[in-house]
């Protein structure tokens, strides 16, 4: 490992020089502090963390919460796309990350002891549904940085996913292809849930279209079982819908299969549409129409936020980011205008 003594020695300056230049202090003249650290990059320096931590009071290590629903963890293909775009930001930003949990080895602690613990900066809260647990919220009632996913904890910064954009957009195009029975089977309760509940109320009363109550269904999100079932629940009404819209892409596939296993073509007898737009949903055939969630964008932005957080300390003014989601047009939604 290369030494601020051996950067000295060919750099003929002392050591102290060495360190006050690499720091950034002013009383190293321009010229001088330009030649140290290139010299300190050609031979590959790297400073050491824990004397950085002890000069600056930092780790630079971000920690991350995450709890995905659906006991999927981070084979969850839209948090999974979330956490590593995270990741490369902040490694960018000059921060590791490490993983916040309710356990050290055998022992079980809260989640705002095992963040004192690890001695982050700050932290990222990914979490699938409401988490209304003291845990949480114990973490984000202490002074350390908190950035949220889809959610906010005590006034905390966040960064969402419009929702309620997403919503409309889908809405939107499949009112434009001239249906006006529409179902939405929607996930387990949650902020996210509440948001696209309300949006598909509002969009499909301004569109003037009356929905039934028995065309809203609470579902899971990412149950297979759970889809089929509220799919067959839909199949058995009266008056079936002419198109069903899904909670996440997982369930609309699942959705897609029952609704063939019912004898119902897709999207010629009953058309169907997903949420997050996810890789496997433009693989299948036929291609699904989804909304595709930003979760790159998120990421990113979540790491600025939270870096800025930390950077900024008590003149960090709290704010919420809405991310906006693109529509993809594929082959379940079919058009009655035709």
């Amino acid at each position: 490992m290369v030494t601020i003594r051996q950067i000295a020695e060919r750099c003929g300056v002392s050591a102290s020089t060495v360190s006050k230049a690499l720091n950034g202090a002013e009383d190293v003249s321009v010229q001088t502090a330009k030649r140290i650290r290139a010299v300190a990059e050609e031979m590959g320096y790297m400073p050491n963390a824990a004397a950085r931590a002890l000069k600056t009071r930092r780790s630079y290590i971000l920690g991350i919460l995450f709890a995905a629903a659906a006991e999927q963890g981070l084979t969850h293909e839209f948090f999974s796309r979330i956490l590593n775009s995270f990741k490369t930001r902040a490694g960018e930003l000059g921060y590791d990350i490490c993983f916040i949990s309710d356990h050290l080895g055998r022992r079980r602690i809260g989640f705002a002891e095992h963040a004192r613990y690890r001695n982050v900066d700050g932290v990222l809260v990914v979490v699938g549904t409401d988490a209304d647990e003291p845990a949480v919220r114990e973490l984000a009632e202490t002074d350390i940085p908190l950035v949220s996913i889809d959610a906010s904890y005590g006034g905390c910064c966040s960064v969402q996913s419009d929702n309620e954009q997403g919503m409309q957009a889908l809405l939107e195009h499949v009112i434009g292809c001239g249906h006006r029975r529409i179902a939405f089977i929607h996930g387990e309760n949650s902020f996210v849930t509440r948001t696209r509940i309300a949006a598909f109320r509002q969009v499909c009363a301004e569109k003037g279209i009356a929905i039934p109550e028995e065309y809203i269904v609470s579902s899971l999100y990412h149950k297979p079982e759970a889809a089929a079932e509220a799919t067959r629940q839909l199949l058995a009404l009266p008056e079936p819908p002419s198109c069903i819209l899904y909670p996440d892409d997982i369930t609309c596939m699942s959705g897609i299969a029952e609704l063939e296993r019912q004898g119902r073509r897709v999207p010629l007898d009953v058309s169907a549409a997903g949420y997050d737009g996810t890789l496997v949903g433009q693989a299948i055939h036929p291609q699904l129409t989804t909304l595709r969630q930003d979760a790159e964008a998120m990421g990113r932005c979540s790491a600025e936020e939270l870096a800025r957080a930390i950077e900024e300390g008590e003149g960090f003014v709290k704010r919420r980011t809405l991310i906006p989601g693109s529509l993809i047009v594929g082959e379940t939604v079919r058009s009655l205008k035709e």
